[in-house]
């Protein structure tokens, strides 16, 4: 995929999240690489937008969701979370909840197309969509937990897809792991050579373009009905987002959380690190 140029310091009206359309194809790029495309109240603002006008596009037949710079997304926006905490004010934004439900309740299929590294949150979109594929070289994590919080809203999403076993080691240990391990625990739908990543975006999307638009919609219906994870069945998505909001919430305001916070930007290991 081509990459939009990266500037350290965006300017306050430039857009973190770009959109354009080829061929009933829309492709939805986070463009915020000075901060690892975090997911910012602004840039969750723009990329509802730019899903919900992929969605009432009648010549869209399916979104492509990627990155521009190193990292397809390095998950909340911790700076904005801490400012938050403090009392400072943030702009009103979507949620992580309503941004992942666009994605896995839209009547078109999501197709994640990573450029680089995963982490939290950001893996939440890459489970949440419909096909993931991911270059060989990019690199996951769940790092909740080494900085005091709990991996709540995004186990919706990534419980749907990942095998149980790797998903309590991975959600555990916050350890790091590759688009090869990945693929066998089910978070991404292949792991590719870094110069096949173009072949294989294309043949994807050469099958969602041969396909009738209202056969793939009822078709991601019918994939959604047939999910293996409970909590992410359609009739108790909100209840579960419901309840791993309060959680989350809970853990992002704790002690530990801010610990956490602070050991990330001051470069050293929390004082639970042993």
């Amino acid at each position: 995929m081509t990459q939009h140029p990266t500037s350290p310091n965006p300017s306050d009206d430039a857009p973190l999240v770009r959109s354009s359309v080829d061929r009933a194809i829309a492709t939805i790029t986070l463009d915020s690489p000075h901060n690892r495309n975090a997911l910012s109240a602004r840039l969750r603002t723009e990329l509802a937008r730019a899903l919900s006008d992929a969605m009432a596009d009648e010549d869209v037949r399916g979104v492509v969701l990627t990155g521009s710079g190193p990292v397809f997304c390095a998950g909340a926006d911790l700076k904005e979370i801490g400012a938050a905490l403090q009392g400072a004010p943030v702009e009103p934004a979507p949620e992580l909840p309503e941004i992942f439900e666009q994605i896995m309740g839209a009547p078109k299929p999501v197709i994640a197309v990573l450029n680089g590294a995963a982490r939290a949150g950001g893996i939440g979109l890459v489970a949440a969509a419909d096909i993931a594929l991911a270059p060989k070289s990019a690199t996951f994590a769940f790092t909740e937990v080494r900085i005091g919080v709990v991996p709540a809203i995004i186990s919706v999403p990534v419980s749907a897809r990942m095998h149980s076993r790797q998903l309590s080691r991975y959600f555990l240990t916050g350890e790091l792991f590759d688009a090869s391990a990945a693929a066998k625990a089910g978070l991404v739908t292949q792991a590719v050579p870094d110069r096949e990543m173009d072949h294989a975006v294309d043949a994807v999307l050469q099958g969602l373009r041969g396909s009738a638009p209202s056969a793939l919609s009822r078709t991601k219906e019918l994939l959604g009905e047939l999910a293996g994870g409970a909590q992410a069945a359609p009739d108790r998505r909100t209840e579960a987002f419901t309840r791993m909001g309060e959680l989350s919430a809970e853990f992002f305001a704790g002690q530990d959380a801010a610990e956490g916070r602070a050991a990330f930007f001051e470069k050293r290991p929390p004082r639970w690190a042993r």
